[in-house]
């Protein structure tokens, strides 16, 4: 009984019912505390992650799609995928397959057809030459003829002038041996005269009356020769309108066809020069120094559509770029100078986020230009530029090579950024510091 109610105590068990700590646990115990303690405190650059790729700068240095500009037939192949051009290399040759341009004296059939249609022009100007000296001739013919015309309206006048003072002298004479008559036969009445002198006035009289008569036919005659003169004027006045207006409408409408033939050989000199621009077009040259990538038409023969892809150009002269696509709750975080870290895929890498002074392998980079539309992906597209002064970017890289984009934001507290990445909060926004080191406060 006495031994059950006093065990003896085990030595294990003295060990986990007392334990104790050495001096040299409580060492690293402490230190360790205070290490994680001071790790909290470290600088922590916050970051913005993202994916892109590889581009270029500028528009023309990026991979070039070759079209052909006509429809044709593969004649023959002067490059092949690879191959490094020049600009101005001949890639391929077309033949033609549309009827209209089979010809191959075209060019020289059509230059003959624009020199007829000089031809016509030429005989139509002087045809026009020759219009304009009729109506010339004819308004310089037309005032003599009208001056004809007075010249015998005014003799006509004067004659008549002269019958109408005849005609007042032979009717003074009719009036005088009338009354000469009617004395004579009162005298041969009252028996004071003889009937041989009553015939004589009686002849004289008569004679008198005829005088005047044929004066007054003479003088209705000068008359009727004035209105005829009259009328032949208003004739010849029409007849040179009508041979004026005839001249001047040939006149016309040669210049009408004049402009009409104008219009033609204009029409025709187009063809012309389209006609030796698409013997241009037969020859599929290299529109710069590149390689010869992606070409999707093979063998001889093959029939090609207008606008139809043959081939890429990867040009040779290539300034880098990276595009990569921010979310819109981080877009507020990006300013163009920014820096930015990149991760290229093949190159070996050693990251730290944070501390991207002791990341490996990193290249450096300054973002360049940002689009304030969204695109389909739901993002933002940033453009980013080698920072040189760093550290050049590798001579491999190549167009569409895949990169993973760091971009650097404010400098805070590692425990901070623990303490916000548990609570989800996004990066702290803040405003870069664009002032030069040497700029004065004013």
């Amino acid at each position: 009984m006495t031994n059950l109610e006093y065990p003896i105590p085990l030595q294990s068990q003295k060990h986990m019912l007392e334990p104790r700590f050495t001096r040299k646990h409580q060492f690293w115990f402490w230190f360790v505390s205070f290490l994680m303690l001071g790790i909290l405190f470290l600088p922590w650059t916050q970051n913005i992650k993202s994916r892109g790729k590889v581009t270029t700068l500028y528009q023309e240095q990026r991979a070039q799609e070759i079209h052909s500009p006509i429809p044709g037939r593969i004649a023959r192949w002067y490059a092949k995928e690879g191959d490094y051009l020049k600009k101005g290399d001949t890639i391929l040759q077309l033949s033609e397959i549309k009827e209209d341009y089979l010809d191959p004296n075209l060019i020289e059939r059509t230059k003959e057809q624009v020199n007829a249609k000089e031809e016509v022009i030429l005989s139509y100007e002087n045809k026009i030459g020759s219009y304009g000296n009729q109506v010339n001739a004819l308004r310089e013919a037309l005032p003599i003829k009208l001056k004809q015309i007075e010249i015998k309206i005014s003799q006509v006048n004067f004659k008549l002038k002269a019958e109408e003072a005849e005609l007042k002298a032979a009717e003074n004479e009719v009036k005088l041996l009338r009354d000469q008559y009617e004395r004579q036969q009162k005298m041969l009445d009252e028996g004071l005269s003889s009937q041989t002198q009553l015939q004589q006035r009686l002849i004289a009289y008569q004679n008198i009356l005829a005088k005047k008569q044929g004066v007054e036919n003479k003088l209705m005659q000068s008359k009727q020769d004035i209105g005829n003169l009259q009328l032949e004027k208003n004739q010849i006045i029409q007849e040179y309108t009508e041979k004026i207006n005839k001249a001047e409408s040939e006149r016309f409408q040669s210049e009408g066809e004049i402009a009409k033939t104008k219009s033609e050989l204009a029409k025709l000199r187009n063809q012309v020069a389209s006609y030796v621009v698409r013997n241009g077009f037969y020859y599929i040259l290299a529109t710069q120094n590149g390689q010869l990538v992606k070409a999707l038409r093979g063998g001889l023969g093959e029939v090609i559509k207008e606008a139809e892809y043959i081939a890429t150009i990867i040009p040779d002269d290539q300034q880098f770029a990276v595009e990569i696509f921010v979310r819109p709750v981080d877009m507020p975080l990006i300013h163009t100078g920014q820096s930015v870290r990149f991760i290229f895929d093949g190159f070996p890498t050693v990251v730290f986020s944070g501390w991207p002074k002791y990341s490996y392998g990193t290249f450096a980079g300054t973002i360049y230009s940002y689009e304030n539309n969204i695109h389909d992906n739901g993002m933002f597209r940033v453009l980013v530029i080698p920072d040189n002064r760093v550290k050049p970017w590798p001579k491999q890289l190549k167009t569409g090579t895949g990169v993973q984009a760091i971009a650097l934001l404010k400098d805070v507290p590692l425990g901070y950024e623990l303490w916000r990445s548990v609570n989800g909060f996004p990066p702290d926004f803040y405003q870069p510091n664009d002032k030069k080191p040497n700029e004065k406060k004013k």
